[in-house]
């Protein structure tokens, strides 16, 4: 059984394929937690903890003279407040008459086959290969009548267990949550633990950073609105000694893409608590009598096989149980070229349909119409907001346009940012109110755009009323949903002054509830989530969008550790990746098109360029690259993901895709910087069979013919054990020249 209950010891253990999380009804009714490792029997564990007098930790009244029972120093699973715990928490709740406590004891604990849902948030479902079963436990206040709902989903087969938190008011006077996660966990020695995390900024998202706890409170947060370019509601604890293969790491995927918070306590015993959830900066929610209010899940895991394997286990479970759009599994998603960088806001119908043609010749599948198609657009400073066709541009309409890039063999898309709106547009002069701004004031503008109020249901019809006119009307098989700003004077016009505090967290509510209601009245069409590039990557849009655009950052030495940095908690197959012009340009880079093309690869693989700019080779170029890129597509977009390199002291970074079964692998090496008499490469690779024997395929020895200075070995050998690939390693022959890429796909042979 996945969850057992052992009523006798009030113990209640939760088994996935490799983990085991134990909780147990404690002293007076408090829930305790236990245990959460390497899987283990259905033992008692709570021998372990351990009560004694703590000076200055207080005791719950009801405990009477007996002080070694403080709240202060248990492992718990949902902490009280001002109950005696100092430590950081899951709650602040303000009751009806000013008192903000909550004392949650153990009410009811029930249990049920498949996935608890959530209502109005994402969720993630089971898939064909899971067995789920979902376990809730109810704390109540006995003086309030506030229930905090604890709910577990246990998908056994994938090592994944869900956690969200319902709060539900039984009393009879609304209550106010100032501040409400979605998960608390706690380990009772965390000395020797380091947090990873993945901060950054606009064109640099997802960078790693890993430091050891210390004794204070690590807070990894974003309050912006968005998950954020600056940091990821994606957070990793793991031993001091972990490396990508071996170690203990705890992931903590928070499926919200809004503001979030996540916090970490190494306490006075050495003591470790994780708590996350939405931030509650700017928070007040009112929750009236008989009203619920759901958190954001977190995907949580544990894993003994380092780095790598707590990365697979996200990889396996977005890719199977977050979006049911065709294009997850059942469809190959089309190779595009989008025409931002190819055009920027200047082109017209003539223009596109040219670029379409000559796409068309080198194999790409899709045109993609990026900003500027609708309403008085020529910059950023006007148009947002009225979704109709700028009739100055395509001046055939429409309609029209996507025919003619059809008739050309082409799949169309089109880009639009649903949430914006700019002063100088139709919409905003009709109602002004309808977006962000506070009475009295004048509002940040950012991209010279302000954010509309999502949260009125009203700017959500409106909304999706835009989007299903143009995508119904037209054959429209890709939208790219861009989101271009942080969100700042956040205020309702049409909420009283004391709930201004729900104005985030509606908005993110509204953004779902239009995101829901577009993909199943289009289920046909491919979404690409965007907001900047990569500001809002996060598991909460990946319900929604099978892929996001990973950065505006095209440059493809900087694409290197972004990509990096995202593959730890996301798989290829969600990141969007293209190989743009060269020089790039954001930085003026110069790079070969053979590394964009490389580096592009891992991910969902595209072009942001325009075709007529290109020279013969180049175009020639692209056919080969499309060959390669289709051939292995399913390896790529499912195959195992190891990080063969980090981001250390090596002037070059080394990936590679193995399928599942072992029989093949492809290796790809982007040089960073190239030294004279330089050492050599040398790549260990991983995920191979042992006694397997492998042989580069023809593909493999012709690219290094072409790319490399001294192929002559690879003409002379056949074969490589697998065993040797992966302790002894492949040794490049040494390469020439400014960011050199390699790329070498290795076959099963017996």
């Amino acid at each position: 059984m996945a969850i057992i209950y052992d009523e006798k010891a009030k113990c209640i253990t939760l088994h996935t394929k490799n983990s085991s999380y134990q909780m147990k009804i404690g002293n007076l009714d408090y829930l305790i937690h236990l245990y959460y490792g390497p899987r283990m029997p259905d033992s008692d564990l709570s021998w372990q903890i351990r009560q004694y007098d703590r000076g200055f930790s207080g005791n719950p009244y009801r405990s009477r003279h007996e002080r070694t029972f403080s709240l202060d120093a248990q492992p718990q699973e949902f902490p009280t407040q001002q109950q005696g715990d100092f430590r950081i928490g899951s709650i602040d709740v303000m009751n009806a008459d000013g008192s903000r406590c909550f004392n949650g004891l153990v009410k009811d604990v029930s249990i049920s086959e498949g996935k608890y849902r959530l209502l109005t948030l994402p969720a993630s479902f089971a898939s064909d290969k899971d067995t789920v079963h979902s376990l809730r436990i109810t704390l109540e206040d006995e003086y309030s009548h506030v229930q905090a709902i604890l709910q577990y989903g246990v998908f056994e087969q994938a090592d994944i267990i869900t956690r969200s938190v319902t709060v539900k008011n039984g009393g009879r006077q609304p209550i106010h949550l100032h501040k409400i996660m979605s998960v608390c966990l706690d380990f009772l020695n965390g000395s020797d633990m380091d947090i990873v995390n993945f901060p950054g900024r606009y064109g640099q998202e997802r960078q790693v950073e890993r430091q050891p706890l210390t004794h204070h409170v690590h807070k990894i947060r974003s309050g912006r609105g968005i998950s954020s370019h600056q940091q990821n509601p994606f957070v990793a604890l793991t031993d001091r000694t972990v490396t990508e293969e071996s170690g203990s790491c705890y992931g903590f995927s928070l499926m919200y893409s809004g503001s979030f918070l996540a916090e970490v306590e190494l306490d006075q015993y050495d003591q470790v608590r994780l708590v996350m959830g939405i931030n509650d900066r700017l928070f007040s929610y009112a929750v009236e009598a008989g009203e619920d209010f759901d958190t954001p899940a977190v995907l949580m895991t544990y894993t003994d096989s380092g780095l790598t394997g707590m990365s697979h286990i996200y990889h396996d479970f977005f890719r199977n149980n977050l979006n049911r759009s065709r294009f997850v599994k059942d469809v190959k998603r089309p190779v595009l070229l989008n025409t931002w960088e190819a055009a920027f806001f200047d082109f017209d119908d003539v223009k596109l349909v040219e670029i379409a043609r000559a796409a068309k010749k080198m194999g790409v599948e899709m045109i993609v119409m990026d900003d500027g198609w609708f309403g008085k657009r020529d910059d950023d400073n006007s148009g947002l907001g009225d979704w109709y066709v700028n009739e100055d541009k395509i001046k055939c309409g429409l309609k029209s346009l996507v025919e003619q890039v059809n008739a050309k063999g082409l799949k169309f898309g089109i880009w639009m940012e649903p949430e914006m709106v700019n002063e100088d547009s139709d919409l905003y002069r009709a109602h002004p109110d309808w977006a962000f701004a506070m009475p009295g004031r004048t509002p940040a503008r950012a991209r010279n755009q302000l954010v509309l109020d999502l949260s009125r249901q009203e700017v959500v019809d409106y909304l999706y009323g835009c989007i299903a006119k143009v995508l119904s009307e037209n054959n429209i098989e890709y939208l790219k949903w861009d989101m271009n700003r942080s969100l700042s004077d956040v205020y309702s016009a049409v909420l009283p002054a004391s709930r201004q505090g729900e104005v985030l967290h509606r908005f993110m509510l509204g953004l779902y509830g239009l995101m829901e209601r577009v993909t199943k009245d289009f289920p046909d069409v491919l979404i690409e989530g965007c907001s900047g590039g990569g500001a809002r990557f996060d598991a909460g849009i990946l319900c929604y969008s099978p892929q996001i655009w990973c950065s505006d950052d095209t440059d493809p030495i900087h694409r290197l550790s972004i990509q990096y940095g995202t593959s730890f908690g996301y798989p290829v197959s969600t990141v969007g990746a293209h190989v743009s012009a060269s020089p790039n340009h954001q930085t003026g880079r110069t790079t070969p098109f053979n590394t964009r093309g490389v580096t592009a690869m891992a991910g969902t693989f595209g072009y942001e360029l325009d075709p007529a700019k290109l020279s013969l080779e180049e175009k020639n170029m692209i056919r080969e690259q499309l060959g390669i890129f289709r051939e292995h597509y399913d390896l790529i977009q499912d195959g195992f993901y190891y990080r063969l390199t980090g981001l250390g002291e090596e002037p070059y970074m080394a990936w590679e895709f193995a399928s599942e079964d072992r029989n093949e692998a492809l290796l790809s090496v982007v040089v960073k910087d190239i030294q004279p008499n330089q050492t050599l490469i040398n790549i260990r690779l991983k995920g191979l069979d042992p006694d397997g024997l492998y042989k580069l395929t023809e593909e493999s020895k012709k690219y290094m013919v072409h790319n490399m200075m001294y192929p002559d070995i690879e003409a002379r050998r056949e074969y490589y054990k697998g065993d040797a690939l992966m302790n002894a390693g492949y040794t490049f022959p040494m390469v020439f020249g400014d960011y050199p890429a390699m790329q070498l796909h290795f076959s099963r042979v017996d």
